[in-house]
């Protein structure tokens, strides 16, 4: 593995077209939570012609219900959620300006066909390390959808947030050339 990429938020087009499947990533400033219950409430939104609650335009959007907060701390677990749960809203975001998404396991081809129509990449950060993700986020505030509890969207600024880029704008996809390289070996 080579050096990790420092990134720093909001995730440009810029950004995004230097970004290459494999590479090692350290997201540094703000960026938002949302899992399935707070995405079909944004997409319900824009399709009744509202506003979204926070502009998405070059935003990453961390799938994730984090745990309630011990005393001391910013904010509890907060590991990866099944990205595949996101599939029927993403498109509908990234055509918004989204630009990043992290979360763990495949997407469908739609979502993949719309990073590349409109330059976005998937991240993936490792599940059962909840714990330890949750110590790289300085702090957290309560942006959306309060009544959602921990799927409620927040807006969280992060320092040396580790992930990997799992798609790239291009469309190259970790978990077919991974797949490959093993076979190959």
């Amino acid at each position: 593995m080579g050096e990790s990429i420092r990134i720093e938020l909001p995730l440009t087009q810029e950004k995004v077209a230097s970004l290459k499947a494999g590479d090692s990533v350290l997201l540094n400033g703000v960026l938002y939570t949302g899992r399935d219950a707070a995405h079909k409430k944004m997409v319900e939104a824009l399709e009744r012609g509202e506003e979204l609650p926070f502009d998405v335009r070059d935003q990453v959007i961390y799938f994730v219900g984090p745990a309630p907060p011990k005393p001391g701390q910013v904010i509890g677990s907060a590991g990866p959620t099944t990205s595949g749960r996101m599939d029927a809203y993403s498109p509908k975001l990234i055509e918004r300006g989204l630009t990043g998404m992290i979360g763990k396991g495949l997407r469908s081809h739609e979502v993949i066909d719309s990073m590349k129509k409109h330059g976005a990449v998937y991240f993936g950060a490792i599940g059962g390390t909840g714990a330890l993700l949750a110590k790289r986020i300085v702090s957290a505030e309560v942006v959306a959808y309060p009544e959602l509890g921990p799927e409620a969207i927040r807006k969280l600024e992060v320092k040396d947030f580790p992930v990997m880029v799992v798609i790239d704008k291009d469309g190259n996809n970790l978990y077919e050339t991974g797949k490959a390289q093993y076979r190959k070996e």
